[in-house]
């Protein structure tokens, strides 16, 4: 299996390890520490020698912060994760703060004294972050200090040791274009920014400019690694020896020299001794890769990461790789919705035994290479807690009448999932149904919007909201996130959200999933992903427009659907959705799970669907 289910914070240790910290900080002459859920590469995920934040705070969150000070300490989360913040920290000893409400800049200056000075890991923080602290410190007349030696990791005695996992070279049949292609391109662009090298950091963008795949974090093919790209000279990779054999390693060595990572910053500091002018992206750069190549004499040119726009602009094989992926995908999803409805009235499923099945099932495709994410389970309230993850200790038996909330997806040399269904267990209650429907209504205003050329995420995103909105309801996390081709589950620049100032482009994959949820009792959300694309122009248009076409193919629970509360428009989505479902998935399916599909994509409009049998595809 390749999720875990133990219990893996350590709230029962936070009181002595924040007093170690302190006694740490105060021998280092430091008066706080800022503990970022961050390593040295500034992907979204870390392994877990990187896990700082959880080890001291008890948090296994995606994204967060903590400050240690000597009286007090706090940590910043987004409203993804509100609820479990509270739930996994000593709140007697860490005070659980909405960045959304207070940013971490302002409390520092509410609760630091002025002459204090506050430690960073200068790889843990990108150049924005550092920037943005230190003027906020300033204001209260404190210094930002850079340490040497990571205060967390002096007194974390049983920190496990970096990833190794050996480095695959994606095929070209998945890829769809050359390493060397891209590299050329690379170099293109970064003479456009008149510049003489770019520094990578994020693993996707290594993976991705590459052609090639690793194991280091979990669920994420990546592997750990920097590179220095040239706009005239050839690329330096600077990867552990041990995660290359053979093949990968003749590989690797027609694309770029290898080095271990050892000599990343000499090589940077060699950058800046040279007086070459060097591209960094600020919002992904370690702060402390900026301040080597300053400091050894280079030029910093900002400018965003030039491998971010191609790597989410998804090339035609890399498409059709998504669809094959999504299709594959949605029959397990189905088989595992059928299995949920046959099981669920016998009390003894819990939230464990359906993640258990749900994997088991992606597995039998015999295509599967991981789970895209660790899987979201959850009954009842759990499934209020937006990024919840089921362990033996939290784990839901499906007794009485509530929601199941199931956010999953895989990983498959062709494509990355993602998909989030909501299912009645037992008999909903009415307000579970038009909450149901609200959120469905936000999900195909997106998945139908036609939009210019331009758009970018933010402007969607009311659509998704707008139901919701009419009765004084909303959800605190954006509606959708890009999604990488083999790759990260999430990536940028697109997203579609309140702050998602990126065009939108024919090629991009992007998430669908506006939710709400009802703290201490239930949770819901709808996901599909969708792939933007141009549309037919019509004649009386004067504009380019685009819009969304469905990857995702897996039926939505119609005993959760009140049809009072949609348009005919919006129940002719449905049905047409739904008899897409049954056409593509039926036919790959047994007897038994495609009657239960049948049953599940019934048209619910006046005009009645004619199946069309199973021979589709």
């Amino acid at each position: 299996m390749f999720q875990a289910y133990d219990d893996q914070h350590y709230t029962t240790n936070t009181s002595e390890r924040i007093a170690r910290l302190r006694d740490e900080l105060k021998r280092s002459g430091i008066d706080g520490f800022i503990i970022p859920r961050a390593d040295e590469h500034q992907g979204e995920y870390v392994a877990p020698y990187a896990e700082r934040l959880q080890w001291l705070t008890g948090f296994n969150g995606s994204a967060g912060t903590a400050v240690v000070l000597q009286d007090k300490a706090a940590i910043f989360v987004d409203g993804r994760y509100t609820l479990q913040a509270r739930e996994q920290v000593d709140t007697d000893i860490i005070e659980p703060i909405f960045s959304g409400d207070t940013p971490l800049g302002k409390w520092l200056q509410e609760n630091v004294k002025p002459g204090q000075r506050i430690g960073f890991d200068p790889w843990l923080h990108t150049i924005e972050q550092v920037e943005r602290l230190t003027k906020a410190l300033k204001l209260a007349r404190c210094d930002m200090l850079a340490v040497t030696a990571n205060q967390v990791d002096a007194i974390w005695r049983d920190r496990p040791a970096p990833p190794h996992a050996p480095v695959t070279i994606h095929p070209i049949q998945y890829a769809g274009v050359h390493a060397r292609a891209k590299l050329a391109d690379l170099a293109e662009s970064i003479r456009k920014a008149h510049a003489d090298a770019c520094v990578l950091t994020l693993p996707d963008s290594i993976a991705w400019a590459f052609n090639i795949r690793g194991g280091d974090i979990p669920h994420i093919p990546v592997c750990l690694s920097f590179a220095i790209l040239r706009g005239k000279e050839k690329a330096s990779l600077f990867v552990a020896p041990e995660k290359l054999d053979e093949t990968v390693r003749d590989y690797l060595e027609d694309l770029a020299d290898l080095h271990e990572p050892d000599l990343f910053m000499p090589q940077l500091r060699g950058l800046g001794q040279s007086k070459k002018a060097v591209l960094l992206d600020p919002a992904s750069a370690p702060h402390i890769v900026a301040q080597s190549l300053t400091n050894a004499g280079a030029r910093v040119i900002r400018g965003t990461d030039p491998c971010v726009l191609p790597k989410a602009i998804k090339n035609p094989v890399e498409i059709e790789g998504a669809r094959a992926a999504h299709e594959r995908d949605g029959v397990s999803v189905s088989r595992f919705l059928s299995w949920l409805d046959r099981e669920s009235p016998s009390g003894r499923l819990d939230e464990i035994k359906a993640a258990k099945e749900l994997e088991l099932l992606r597995t039998e495709t015999g295509k599967l290479k991981d789970i895209s994410f660790t899987t979201i389970s959850g009954f009842g309230p759990n499934g209020a807690i937006v990024h919840y993850r089921v362990t033996d200790s939290t784990c839901r038996k499906f007794t009485g009448d509530s929601l199941y909330l199931v956010d999953s997806g895989g990983q498959y040399l062709d494509g990355t999932t993602d998909i989030t269904r909501t299912v009645a267990i037992g008999k909903p209650e009415p307000e579970m149904k038009e909450r149901f429907t609200r959120v469905l209504k936000g999900h195909i205003a997106v998945a139908s919007a036609r939009f210019p050329r331009g758009t970018s995420g933010a402007q969607l995103d009311t659509l998704a909201r707008a139901p919701l909105w009419e009765v004084g309801l909303d959800f605190d996390h954006g509606t959708g996130h890009g999604v990488g081709s083999y790759l990260s589950v999430h990536e940028g620049p697109q997203r579609i959200s309140k702050i998602g100032s990126e065009k939108l482009e024919p090629g991009m994959i992007v998430s669908n999933e506006p939710g709400y949820y009802k703290t201490g009792e239930y949770g819901i959300r709808i996901e599909n992903l969708v792939l933007v694309r141009e549309l037919e122009k019509q004649p009386h248009e004067e504009r380019e427009m685009l819009g969304f076409e469905t990857l995702t193919f897996v039926p939505m629970d119609l005993r959760l659907v009140d049809t009072s509360l949609m348009t005919e428009a919006e129940i002719t989505w449905l049905d047409d959705y739904h008899e897409q479902v049954f056409d593509l998935i039926s036919p790959r399916l047994r007897e038994k799970d495609r009657k239960w599909l049948t049953a599940a994509t019934k048209p619910l409009g006046r005009r009645k669907k004619k199946r069309r049998g199973f021979g589709f595809g």
